[in-house]
C-alpha cells in the first residue's frame, strides 16, 4: 500500500495530462467521439488523483500512528528502563537527545513514509520532464531548476537540526521548572519563600533561550527555501514563455501546449510535495540522529556490561574492594579512589564521611549501578562484571534516599520490590510488618488496597510515610546476598528511625544466619551506625578508617573520632544528655549532610 498508493497517484496526474492533448487535438480535428474520449479519460484521472490523495492521507495517518505509538515510542522506554547501569541516566548528552527523542516516535516514522513519498515525487519528475521533452528538449532543463528548492531546503533543514540540539538543555531546564512549580511536594517551600515569581522568571528565560535558538535557525532556513523557490519560479515562468512562443510560431499543436502548460504546473505541484517530503525526512533528522545515537549507546552499554555468571546461593567469604576506583563523566577529580577493604560474609557495615565523600557512589557500585573504572569487586573471589546483572540484582535487597513514589496501589508500591510476588498478600503484610508500617496500613482508607496519587482520587503520603513504604518494598526479598541501606531513614524522627535499625540489624543477623549477607548502611545519626561490625570512614573519595566503633573511637585525631566528638558536642549544647551506645560513648543525634 505504502508503493502503490503514491505510485497510482503518478500515474493518474500523467494520464490526466496525455488525456486533455488528446481532447485538444481531437477538437480542433473536428473529432467529436475523440474529444469526448479524451475529456472523459481527464475527468476519471482527475478524479482517481483526488480519491488517491485523500487514501494516502487516511492510510499514512493510520500507520504511522500505529508503528509510533505501539512500537517506536515503547521501544525507546523499553531500552532506556532495561539498561543495567544508571551512568546515562547522569549523563547531559544522553539527557538531551532523550529530550529530542522523547515521544517522537510520529516524526521518525513519517520521515521513512515521506522517504518513500521523495522517490515517487523524482519518478514523476522524470516523467514528466520526458513528456515536456517531447515538446522541446530546452524544458529538460527544468530538472535543474527542479533539483534547486531540494538543495536549498536541505541547508535550512541542516540548520534547524543543529539549532534543536543545542535547544535541547534549555527546554529540559524549562520542563523541570514547571514540574517544580507544579509539585504539591515542592508547593510549600515555593510558597513560603515567595519563591513562585522568580520560577516563572526563569522557566520563561529557559523557554525563550530555546525559542530564540530554533527561530534564528528557522529564519535562516525560511531564508535559503525563499531562495530555491525564487530560482525555481524563474525557471518555470522561462519555460512557459518558451512554450506559448513555440505554439504562436506553429512549431507545435494547441495540445502540445495544453501539454506543457499542464504538465508544468503538475510539475510546480511535484516539486512542492518532494522539497514538502524532503523537508519532513530532513527535519526528523533532528530526531532520528538522537535516536540512532541513543540505539547505539544502548548496544554499546548492553555489550559492555557483561557477565553470565550465577549468583551465589549463600555467601562464603564476603565482597572484596581491589583498588576500586570511579569517576562521573565530565567530573575533573574521581569520586572514589583506590578503595581496598573486605566486606566479611554476614557482617554489618558502616559507612561514614562528610557530603560528598563517595559513600552513595561506592553504594552503587556493590548494586552494579555503576563500573569501576579501576580496580574490581569481587562476591567469593568472583569479580562482580562477570556475575549476571539481573540475577545479582534479584539477590540485593535495597532502599535509597531518594526512593521510588509509585502512583500505584499501596500493595503494589510495595510488591514492586519483588516481582515475582508482586500479587503475593501474605509476603507484602510480612514485609510490612517487618518495617513497623502496620499502623500507616490500618489508617490508609482501603488498607493495601489504596491508591497512592491524590491527582488520581487517591491519597497522597507524608515524606515518612513514603520512607517506610520504601523501607517495606526492600523487605520483600527474604534472602538476600546484599542489603543497602542508604540513608533510609532520613525523613524518619530519631525513635523512628532507631527502631527501624533495630529491626534492620535484627533482619540482617537473620540474613546472615540463613545467607550470610552482607548488610550496608549510611546513615547520618552516629547512634544507628555504632553497633556494626565494620565502619568504613570515606574522605574526598578515599578510604581513611576502618575498625568497629570503639577501635575507631579511641584513635586520637581520628576521622570518625573527630565527626563523632562534633555531633555528641552539639547534642550537649542542646541541653540533653546522650545515653550509652553500643560500645561506649554519647549517642549523638545531630544530622550530618547525607551524601
Amino acid at each position: 500500500m505504502q508503493f502503490v498508493i503514491p505510485a497510482a497517484m503518478a500515474t493518474a496526474v500523467i494520464g490526466g495530462a496525455l488525456a486533455l492533448r488528446v481532447t485538444v487535438d481531437a477538437m480542433i480535428r473536428g473529432d467529436a467521439g475523440g474529444a469526448v474520449a479524451g475529456a472523459a479519460g481527464a475527468g476519471l484521472a482527475g478524479t482517481a488523483g483526488i480519491v488517491l490523495g485523500a487514501l494516502d492521507s487516511h492510510t499514512a495517518g493510520i500507520l504511522i500512528g500505529r508503528v509510533a505509538v505501539l512500537d517506536l515510542n515503547p521501544r525507546v522506554h523499553r531500552d532506556i528502563t532495561t539498561l543495567d547501569g544508571l551512568e546515562h541516566l547522569e549523563r547531559s548528552d544522553f539527557q538531551d537527545r532523550l529530550t529530542l527523542v522523547r515521544n517522537a516516535g510520529w516524526e521518525i516514522v513519517l520521515s521513512l513514509w515521506s522517504a518513500n513519498g521523495v522517490l515517487f515525487a523524482v519518478l514523476e519528475l522524470t516523467v514528466m520532464l520526458l513528456l515536456l521533452g517531447t515538446v522541446n528538449p530546452w524544458l529538460l532543463w527544468l530538472l535543474v531548476f527542479a533539483a534547486v528548492p531540494l538543495w536549498f531546503d536541505q541547508r535550512g533543514n541542516s540548520a534547524i537540526i543543529r539549532a534543536d540540539l543545542r535547544a535541547a538543555a534549555p527546554i529540559r531546564r524549562q520542563r523541570h521548572l514547571f514540574d517544580l512549580a507544579t509539585d504539591p511536594a515542592a508547593g510549600k517551600e515555593i510558597r513560603v519563600a515567595g519563591a513562585g515569581a522568580e520560577l516563572a522568571r526563569r522557566q520563561a528565560a529557559a523557554w525563550d533561550e530555546a525559542v530564540r535558538l530554533r527561530l534564528r535557525a528557522q529564519l535562516v532556513a525560511a531564508g535559503w527555501r525563499m531562495a530555491g523557490w525564487l530560482l525555481f519560479t524563474a525557471g518555470f515562468g522561462a519555460a512557459l514563455v518558451l512554450v506559448v512562443h513555440q505554439a504562436a510560431r506553429g512549431a507545435g499543436s494547441a495540445g502540445d501546449l495544453v501539454l506543457a502548460v499542464t504538465v508544468a504546473a503538475a510539475l510546480r505541484q511535484s516539486v512542492y510535495t518532494g522539497v514538502r517530503y524532503t523537508t519532513n525526512v530532513a527535519s526528523a533528522g533532528r530526531v532520528i540522529e538522537p535516536y540512532l545515537w541513543l540505539r547505539d549507546h544502548v548496544r554499546a552499554q548492553r555489550t559492555r556490561v557483561g557477565g553470565s555468571a550465577p549468583s551465589p546461593p549463600r555467601l562464603r567469604h564476603g565482597i572484596t574492594l581491589d583498588r576500586v576506583g570511579y569517576r562521573y563523566p565530565g567530573a575533573t577529580g574521581p569520586a572514589l579512589a583506590d578503595i581496598s577493604v573486605h566486606l566479611p560474609a554476614g557482617s554489618v557495615v558502616a559507612l561514614v564521611g562528610e557530603y560528598g565523600s563517595g559513600k552513595t557512589t561506592l553504594v552503587k557500585l556493590l548494586g552494579k549501578l555503576y563500573q569501576p573504572d579501576t580496580g574490581r569487586i569481587l562476591v567469593d573471589g568472583v569479580p562482580l562484571d562477570e556475575l549476571e546483572t539481573r540475577t545479582w540484582r534479584s539477590r540485593i535487597s535495597a532502599t535509597f534516599q531518594d526512593f521510588g513514589r509509585f502512583p500505584t496501589r499501596f500493595a503494589e508500591n510495595v510488591g514492586v520490590g519483588d516481582l515475582p510476588r508482586l500479587s503475593d498478600r501474605e509476603r507484602i503484610a510480612a514485609a510490612v510488618r517487618e518495617v513497623d508500617a502496620t499502623a500507616l496500613v490500618d489508617r490508609l482508607p482501603d488498607g493495601l488496597d489504596t491508591e497512592l496519587d491524590a491527582a488520581l482520587g487517591g491519597v497522597d503520603l507524608s515524606e515518612g510515610q513514603w520512607q517506610k513504604t520504601a523501607l517495606a518494598r526492600a523487605a520483600m526479598r527474604p534472602e538476600p546476598l546484599l542489603v543497602l541501606l542508604d540513608e533510609p531513614t532520613a525523613s524518619l524522627d530519631a525513635p523512628s528511625e532507631q527502631e527501624i535499625f533495630d529491626r534492620q540489624m535484627e533482619r540482617s543477623r537473620r540474613s546472615a544466619a540463613g545467607t550470610n549477607a552482607v548488610t550496608v548502611i549510611v546513615s547520618h545519626r552516629f547512634s544507628t551506625v555504632t553497633g556494626a561490625d565494620l565502619i568504613l570512614t570515606l574522605h574526598h573519595g578515599r578510604l581513611v578508617e576502618a575498625g568497629s566503633h570503639r577501635e575507631l573511637v579511641a584513635v586520637p585525631g581520628g576521622r570518625y573520632a573527630t565527626l563523632y566528638r562534633i555531633q555528641a558536642e552539639a547534642y550537649a549544647r542542646e541541653g540533653r544528655r546522650p545515653t550509652a551506645a553500643g560500645a561506649g560513648g554519647p549517642e549523638p543525634d545531630v544530622h550530618l549532610r547525607p551524601n
